[in-house]
């Protein structure tokens, strides 16, 4: 019996590529209430209440807050689902909805 070479072995990755992550970020205003922000979050993300809390608390204290880190496309709904979310009832002045952008995860 001959001997034969051994083949180099050749690792291929073929896990999906990860997609490059976005950050979907709210920005304060003097225009929306405390309930406001949490009852949109519940609605278009599904937090419970602590943590729609949390995020309006960092909101109004840092004058912005990251709500979701996710794909290009999801974070491109998520904000206009948050600029298209409407008013504030409970705010006589408010003239429509919170302001939200998208920036790349550095």
């Amino acid at each position: 019996m001959g001997h034969e070479a051994a083949q180099p072995v050749v690792e291929t990755d073929t896990r999906p590529k990860q997609q490059p992550r976005y950050n979907v970020v709210l920005w304060n205003d003097e225009h929306h209430t405390y309930e406001y922000v949490i009852h949109m979050l519940k609605e278009l993300f599904g937090f419970k209440l602590e943590q729609g809390f949390k995020i309006a608390t960092k909101v109004d204290n840092n004058g912005r807050a990251i709500c979701l880190t996710t794909t290009l496309e999801h974070a491109e709904l998520k904000r206009d689902q948050i600029h298209a979310y409407g008013k504030d009832e409970l705010i006589a002045n408010c003239q429509g909805s919170m302001y939200a952008t998208i920036e790349p995860v550095e």
